[in-house]
């Protein structure tokens, strides 16, 4: 068997290999240390606030480290319930819908192997990031306990024991799923589970309200203040034995340390016998039900005998029939739609969390911290509409995959066929943005000028984001792709989370300066001089420049990368 799943893991390490190599393909070198120089910032910027974060613990008596340990539990049910979600998307993939499974299933090899290849590919795929992500937060809890080296050899056997257990529980339901589930929708429904699970990890996140935790006023005594310090603590879950093994390790006790890692280990390999059981029972028969032509899930909308496709009867015949394609399209891709769920419930979160914030007792008067957030609320909500346009916009053109020639042959323009994809979620987006702002500044309660200059500058913000993932996303097309979605990783991806990321930040800063003048000029009531004016003027013009330059520069690159092809 050892021999056989190396045979049958041997082409993607060879590939892997290659891709590594500094002669095969030179242009992979900037793309290579792009991708290094954005991990090292994030592993580096990871490290220096749970550092800072368990320095400060350390310096509250008696609560410090119930704080820690707290923290540090949140930590690992939070990466847990992340792996499940991307367990299930990531096996489902590479279990029934990867192009090469045909081949791998007329091969002479046993099910079991076929299986155990492909799971162990996909447990990678789905945890390497965990694993990267969670060395500086473990670092940083060594560092301000004084551990020794075993403690981070344990972490680290305690972090792969929680991705290895996440990814075996995650195959092993859907082994059983795509062997009940009808035909046609298991991939819906699997993804539509993997959404709720996310879901569930949002709810049980902002239910357990993290920031009492560090305010022990809002408990009525200290026993429940300590008793809410132990909730989500079972024993029974694989979680604890994951937090206390690294929490033993941090105290030195080796013995229960070593108990709950062996706990994991044991939890991990009756899981893979479980899933061996199962892949040799069951898994050719879903996979041979998961080959069927996918079933529409929801039936057309239709009202009063109209149809939806009347409402784009103003565009041109050749327009609408390519917006009709881009609409359908959308929800008939069923890892695409569900997710518009999980949208959803972050902007409920989203909401929730300024309607929380306790700006009566600050010591800082309301009204400067009502308008400080409600200009910082615009950056924050830019960066939300950067996220969702990397999920959704940025991949549009690749959606196309290799039916692009379709896209060159029809009777239209490459120019006109990318605007269609803009406005087709320019409308959406800007209606989603303008609701974040509007609402959340309602919550806040801040003046009709910062309401207006908010409402003023997402208006301009968001066809520049939009524009840019479009543009870009027909600059580094993947259309051959097995999943499209996965571009955002790319190096077109990562390229234009920075630009929209340094574009947002440069109109914010832009505007920050003028925003204070104007602000505390209405607070203690002085005018401004023609030079202020004049600066008001060029920092806003300025950045409704920038704004204007993102929407049609990326599109007309775009629009050439296309033409070549």
């Amino acid at each position: 068997m050892k021999n056989v799943l190396l045979t049958l893991l041997r082409p993607r390490l060879l590939s892997a290999g290659n891709g590594l190599r500094p002669g095969t393909q030179n242009n992979r070198r900037p793309r290579l240390f792009l991708f290094t120089f954005i991990g090292l910032t994030f592993w580096i910027g990871a490290f220096l606030i749970f550092y800072r974060v368990l320095t400060y613990f350390q310096s509250v008596q008696d609560f410090g480290d119930i704080l820690a340990m707290k923290l540090l539990s949140m930590m690992i049910i939070t990466f847990f319930t992340l792996l499940l979600f991307s367990s299930i998307i990531n096996i489902l993939s590479h279990l029934y819908l990867s192009r090469d499974l045909s081949l791998l299933h007329s091969l002479p090899v046993a099910i079991k192997d076929i299986f155990f290849s492909r799971w162990l590919s996909s447990a990678f795929d789905s945890s390497w990031m965990v694993v990267a992500f969670s060395l500086p937060v473990f670092m940083s809890y060594g560092l301000v306990y004084q551990a020794g080296i075993v403690f981070y050899l344990i972490a680290l056997c305690a972090i792969v024991c929680l991705c290895l257990m996440a990814s075996a529980a995650s195959s092993l339901l859907v082994l059983l799923g795509a062997a009940v589930l009808p035909a046609g929708k298991i991939r819906t429904l699997f993804v539509i589970l993997g959404v709720l699970l996310a879901l569930l990890l949002v709810i049980v996140l902002r239910m357990i309200r993290p920031e009492q935790l560090v305010n022990p006023d809002s408990f009525a005594s200290v026993v429940l203040y300590l008793n809410s310090m132990q909730t989500l603590n079972l024993p029974f879950l694989p979680t604890t034995w994951i937090t206390d093994a690294v929490r033993f390790a941090l105290k030195s006790e080796w013995t229960n340390s070593l108990f709950n890692l062996s706990l994991s280990a044991s939890c991990v390999f009756f899981l893979i016998f479980l899933n061996e059981m199962a892949a040799s029972a069951i898994y050719f028969r879903g996979f041979s039900r998961a080959q069927t032509t996918a079933k529409r899930l929801f039936a057309p909308v239709k009202f009063r005998g109209h149809h939806w496709e009347g409402l784009l009867n103003f565009l041109s015949r050749p327009a609408k029939a390519f917006a009709i394609k881009e609409i359908r399209s959308f929800f008939r891709d069923s890892t695409q739609w569900p997710q518009l769920f999980l949208i959803c419930a972050l902007i409920v979160v989203y909401l929730y969390n300024f309607s929380v914030l306790p700006l009566d007792r600050s010591p800082i008067k309301t009204v400067y911290l009502q308008n400080v957030f409600s200009f910082l609320n615009v950056g924050l909500a830019a960066f939300v509409l950067s996220a969702i346009a990397a999920r959704f916009v940025f991949p549009a053109v690749s959606m196309e995959g290799e039916a692009f020639w379709i896209i060159q042959s029809a009777p239209v323009s490459i120019k006109t066929f990318l605007w269609i994809k803009f406005f087709l979620y320019y409308t959406p987006l800007l209606i989603l943005s303008e609701f974040l702002i509007v609402v959340s500044n309602i919550l806040l309660g801040v003046t009709p000028f910062m309401m207006f200059l908010s409402v003023l500058t997402i208006f301009c913000l968001v066809p520049a984001v939009v524009a840019l993932a479009v543009g870009l996303g027909a600059r580094y097309p993947d259309f051959k792709s097995e999943n499209p979605a996965l571009s955002v990783t790319s190096f077109g991806g990562v390229l234009f989370m920075l630009l929209s990321f340094g574009l947002i930040a440069l109109v914010i800063i832009l505007e920050a300066g003028p925003v204070y003048k104007i602000f505390t000029s209405r607070i203690h009531g002085y005018g401004f001089s023609w030079i202020q004016i004049l600066w008001f003027a060029l920092s806003f013009a300025f950045a409704l420049f920038l704004c204007v330059f993102a929407v049609f520069y990326p599109m007309k690159l775009g629009e050439k990368n296309l033409q070549k092809r």
